[in-house]
């Protein structure tokens, strides 16, 4: 069977939908186009590039997640002065190498640029704060000059998995400047509405993935402290614009994998909790297609 898929955010999380992948797979249950937001778009463009499950957990089980992470050179030499780099770098990390790992992953597949996947069987999500608007990813480059199909897969990726703060943001240049770029779930985290038409029709059947319970059955968010008080501004911030579109009609169709108790951000990951992640992905993934059936 062919649907359309679409990945929320979740930074390292995002383990959870190799287990979500691997049975879809084993019940022959094929993406025909994919969406995605930060992690959601890394396994997204895993599968447009044509990884099977089995490629992608081999490639996870090659990575050293800390190997992702560069700090930018210090423009101070006291170790309690180093977050003025944060100040002016905008980021604890500058990501190069995150992009570089996405590049070398998606160059065993020839997969350089969007041109080089089918017309539209992708779709990106980042956020261009300099203008204050979403990004999708190819389709919207061309509103800054920029041809889509040549741009950069990898480049894309690094956009829109640039969690504020932690990774430095993109800087897009464009003819009259340049736009600042950060994650996309600044904006829409899990854009499960991206492949409907004018009027709300889908053209097949869309299964989406969201790394979280069911609104109804999240806890309220903890608030005692500046750190959880941007955790939870980030948190709401991410999520109203999708959650204003989900509704009883649309949640039958979303696989909810709920890993709230992980981190995004833990890139010391040991293999029990990447295996733990897995498995969740795989537990949630059977559940919801016990009672799953979409009629077109």
């Amino acid at each position: 069977m062919n649907v359309d898929g679409v990945f929320s955010g979740g930074g390292i999380k995002g383990f959870a939908y190799l287990g979500a992948y691997q049975v879809l797979e084993e019940r022959d249950i094929h993406f025909n186009r994919v969406a995605g937001t930060s992690a959601g778009a890394i396994f997204a463009s895993f599968i447009a590039a044509g990884f099977t499950s089995d490629e992608i957990e081999k490639m996870l089980d090659e990575l050293d997640v800390s190997a992702l992470l560069d700090p930018p050179k210090s423009l101070f030499g006291l170790s309690f002065l180093k977050w003025l780099n944060l100040y002016f770098k905008m980021g604890l990390y500058q990501g190069k190498a995150l992009e570089k790992w996405f590049y070398k992953k998606l160059a065993l597949k020839g997969i350089y640029t969007f041109g080089d996947l089918p017309s539209g069987s992708i779709k990106l999500i980042a956020s261009d704060l300099t203008n204050g608007k979403m990004l999708v990813l190819p389709d919207d480059l061309k509103n800054y000059g920029i041809d889509g199909e040549s741009f950069s897969v990898a480049r894309a990726l690094r956009m829109s998995c640039g969690i504020p703060f932690f990774f430095e943001p993109v800087k897009l240049k464009i003819a009259n400047g340049e736009s600042i770029v950060v994650d996309g779930g600044v904006l829409s985290n899990f854009p499960i509405w991206i492949f409907d038409d004018e009027i709300g029709r889908k053209e097949r059947p869309v299964i989406g993935l969201k790394l979280s319970h069911p609104r109804e059955d999240m806890d309220p968010q903890k608030i005692n402290n500046g750190l959880q008080l941007f955790e939870a501004l980030f948190t709401t911030m991410k999520d109203a614009h999708d959650e204003r579109y989900i509704s009883r009609r649309l949640e039958k169709d979303i696989i909810f994998i709920p890993v709230e108790n992980y981190s995004a951000t833990q890139f010391d990951l040991d293999q029990k909790t990447k295996e733990s992640l897995i498995s969740i992905g795989r537990e949630s993934t059977l559940q919801f297609l016990k009672t799953w059936q979409k009629v077109f």
